[in-house]
């Protein structure tokens, strides 16, 4: 497995910016483990790497059209299902600049580079958090806690050109996105990942299960 890519003197440091998102009561009812996950501040361009693999990846045919015109903005959706059962990497970087987090996602293919996927996610707007997925396109955020983690729902989708800025409608919005992290316990947890539309039902969806190398709670 890889190592967490962490000098040892950044490992304490706290980050309460998804505390502050969601309260100390949601906080406190978080697993030990996506506390100290989502409560880790990440300094001096330092990186948190965790392996895993892909266990789910399903697509319709409106959702494969979409995912290869999303291409055109930096493929921000996973588009080949021979990423089943393949190797899947995510890395966290600290936005120091943006004052965010970078997220870079590699998923392995049957054939070929692995398909890699980067945002930015940044505390601002009015939700509190949104994501930044290329050419200007960005999705505001609305986080809530889970008993066993924290789900990630689109509250709308936008453009965003310097200083200028335009909600998109909801006829234009891809269809509502969800996130969730679950811990497994065992130093695992699951990344979900799901688009639905009103009108084509769910495009995709695809699971990933990933290690942390850092969490001992559960053994």
């Amino acid at each position: 497995m890889l190592k967490d890519c962490i000098a040892p003197q950044q490992a304490g440091m706290k980050d309460r910016r998804f505390r502050n998102l969601l309260g100390e009561a949601a906080w406190a009812s978080l697993p030990a483990s996506v506390r100290r996950r989502f409560g880790k501040r990440l300094k001096g361009g330092a990186s948190v790497v965790y392996q895993g693999r892909v266990t789910a990846m399903h697509m319709n045919l409106a959702g494969c059209l979409l995912a290869q015109l999303a291409r055109l903005i930096g493929a921000p959706l996973p588009y080949d299902r021979t990423c089943l059962h393949q190797p899947a990497v995510v890395s966290v970087t600290e936005d120091i600049a943006g004052d965010g987090q970078f997220w870079l996602r590699q998923y392995g293919r049957a054939a070929g580079f692995p398909q890699v996927i980067h945002s930015s996610k940044r505390f601002n707007g009015p939700t509190g958090i949104e994501e930044y997925i290329g050419s200007g396109v960005g999705i505001a955020l609305k986080v809530s806690a889970r008993p066993d983690g924290l789900s990630f729902e689109s509250d709308h989708y936008f453009l965003q050109v310097a200083s200028w800025r335009l909600r998109l409608p909801a006829w234009l919005s891809p269809g509502a996105l969800t996130i969730v992290h679950r811990d497994l316990g065992k130093a695992g947890f699951l990344f979900s990942l799901s688009l639905k539309s009103r009108f084509f039902g769910e495009l995709v969806h695809q699971d990933a299960v990933f290690h942390d190398s850092e969490d001992q709670s559960d053994g």
